[in-house]
C-alpha cells in the first residue's frame, strides 16, 4: 500500500486512518482487535482516536477508545509500525477539557498511558478554545515535542481564521506549528471546509485528515429515508440529510457505484481522495465487511467526468 507524506510532519501513512471513536462503543474489545488486524494487514497504518472517545457510551467514562488500543499495540507488538493519532480538549467530565496547559500537559500523561507507549506520533488540539491565549496552547504543545513525547502537532475543528492564527503565532515564536488539519468534510458537508480552510491548507502545505468522512454513513446509502433511523445507534442523528440535496447526492453515488461496480461508500472516499489537501479520510467500521468497503474505497480510481457528476449532485 502506498503511504504518503502527513504533510510536513515526517510522517508517512496510507490513505485511509481507521477511526478509533467506535472502539468501546459499538465494537468491543474483542471485535475492535478483530478490525484493527484486519486493517493492518490490508496495508494501513494510522489509527486515530481521542482521549475523550468513547465517554458518550453507557458506563464509560472517557478513554476506552485509547485503552483498547494500547492493548492492541501491546500484543501485537505493532507500535513501531502504526501511526498513531490522538487528540486532546474534548470534555472528559469535572471540568478536565479545553486547552489550558495544565490541562494539556495532563492530558498526555493520560493518553500514554492508555496507550502503552512513551510516544504519540501526532497529537492534535480535539476543539479549538478561544478562552485560552494561543500563545499558552502552543507553547504547552512545544514542551511535549521538545520532550520527545509527541512527534508532530495538529488541530481538529479549528476555523479557517484561527488556523492562520496559530500558524501566524507558531512563526513569530519560531516554534513548530500545527502541520495537519482533521475537519468536518465529506460529500455532504463541503462548503466550510472548501470556502474557509482548504485555501490554507493548500497555501501552507497542511495535511489533511478530514473525519465524518461518510457523514456518520449516510453515504453509504445505509438510510434512504426516516424508517431508516433505527439501523444503528447513529441512525437518528440521519433527519438532517435526509433533504431533497441529499437524496441527490445518493442518486449520484447509486449511479457512479453502479457504473464502477463498487458501492455509494467506495465511491464517497473515493471522491474525498480526490480533494488536493487530503492524505487520508478517516471512517470507522464495526464489521470485517464494512471495513472491506472502506479498503476498496481507497482504491477506486474516479475520472474527471465522475469527480464532475458528483460534484454537481452536491454542491
Amino acid at each position: 500500500m502506498q503511504q504518503l507524506p502527513l504533510g510536513r510532519t515526517g510522517l508517512k501513512i496510507a490513505p485511509l486512518v481507521f477511526g478509533g471513536n467506535v472502539f468501546g462503543w459499538t465494537a468491543n474489545e474483542s471485535t475492535s482487535f478483530e478490525l484493527l488486524d484486519a486493517f493492518i494487514a490490508a496495508g494501513f497504518n494510522c489509527i486515530d482516536t481521542a482521549d475523550m472517545y468513547s465517554r458518550w457510551a453507557p458506563g464509560n467514562k472517557g478513554g476506552e477508545s485509547e485503552t483498547i488500543i494500547g492493548k492492541w499495540l501491546r500484543s501485537r507488538d505493532m507500535r513501531a509500525r502504526v501511526v498513531v493519532a490522538t487528540k486532546v480538549g474534548g470534555d472528559l467530565g469535572d471540568g478536565r477539557k479545553g486547552l489550558a496547559k495544565k490541562h494539556i500537559l495532563e492530558g498526555v500523561e493520560g493518553s500514554l498511558r492508555r496507550l502503552q507507549t512513551d510516544y504519540i506520533d501526532l497529537y492534535q488540539a480535539h476543539f479549538d478554545d478561544e478562552s485560552v491565549p494561543m500563545e499558552e496552547t502552543l507553547e504547552a504543545f512545544v514542551r511535549l515535542l521538545e520532550q520527545g513525547k509527541v512527534r508532530a502537532i495538529g488541530a481538529s475543528n479549528y476555523k479557517g481564521s484561527r488556523l492562520r492564527a496559530a500558524l501566524r503565532v507558531s512563526e513569530q515564536h519560531h516554534w513548530p506549528r500545527y502541520e495537519t488539519l482533521q475537519p468536518h468534510y465529506n460529500l455532504y458537508d463541503r462548503s466550510d471546509f472548501e470556502t474557509n480552510l482548504e485555501p490554507v491548507c493548500r497555501e501552507q502545505h497542511i495535511g489533511v485528515i478530514p473525519y465524518y468522512s461518510l457523514a456518520s454513513g449516510f453515504l453509504t446509502g445505509k438510510y434512504r429515508s426516516a424508517n431508516d433511523s433505527g439501523k444503528s445507534p447513529r441512525g437518528a442523528g440521519m433527519k438532517r440529510f435526509l433533504t431533497e440535496r441529499g437524496q441527490r447526492i445518493l442518486a449520484a453515488l447509486d449511479e457512479v457505484a453502479a457504473a464502477l461496480q463498487a458501492r455509494p461508500a467506495q465511491v464517497a472516499l473515493g471522491w474525498l481522495l480526490s480533494r488536493p489537501t487530503v492524505v487520508a479520510p478517516i471512517a470507522s467500521a464495526t464489521n470485517r465487511e464494512q471495513l472491506s468497503d472502506l479498503v476498496k474505497g481507497v482504491q477506486l480510481q474516479l475520472d474527471a467526468s465522475t469527480l464532475a457528476r458528483l460534484d454537481a449532485a452536491s454542491d
